[in-house]
């Protein structure tokens, strides 16, 4: 999997980063009480086990796209160290959170564009479908490696369309020009 900057991260939509998070996080498989303290936990516990989830997080190819997405979402508390997300305890999360506050707004208002969600959907299913073979999809009866991947083609043709079509719009509303 490829691994995401942090600065790729920061400019990239919520959908993006939760596909990918959902296709490399190496937390998919752990129990998910690993990075949350119980109530009531003793300190020490909560300590060691803390400490296994950092480790766990340290190497995640998945972890700028997974720290992003917890500032966008607001976790953590200064005041509380009861849970552990992309490698950060809660108040490492709530203190870059502080310090990114201007910038995180305009990601959250970004991501609540319908139009621009939509435009990610199709760029993200616009590349799975570039890398899948036609090989390894069946058709229904279509049989043919010739049809199979003239079906894929015109399954791209479309879908680069479609977002051609909501780009130039989007230029359009914003003042842009045709370019010549």
């Amino acid at each position: 999997m490829h691994r995401m900057t942090s600065t790729q991260a920061r400019h990239t939509r919520r959908a993006v980063l939760q596909t990918a998070v959902d296709a490399g996080a190496r937390c998919a498989t752990a129990d998910p009480d690993l990075f949350f303290r119980g109530d009531d936990e003793p300190a020490t516990d909560w300590q060691a086990r803390r400490a296994d989830a950092v480790r766990l997080c340290v190497g995640c190819p998945a972890r700028t796209a997974c720290m992003e997405l917890a500032l966008r979402d607001g976790d953590g508390r200064a005041t509380r160290d009861d849970m552990v997300r992309a490698g950060l305890t809660g108040p490492e999360l709530a203190a870059a959170r502080d310090r990114q506050a201007v910038r995180l707004a305009a990601a959250v208002d970004a991501d609540r564009d319908t139009e621009g969600q939509e435009l990610d959907r199709l760029v993200v299913k616009l590349r799975a479908e570039a890398i899948t073979s036609p090989d390894s999809v069946r058709y229904g009866a279509v049989r043919s490696t010739a049809l199979r991947t003239a079906a894929q083609t015109d399954r791209l043709r479309t879908l680069a369309a479609q977002i051609r079509q909501i780009r130039t719009a989007r230029r359009a509303r914003a003042g842009w020009e045709v370019a010549a």
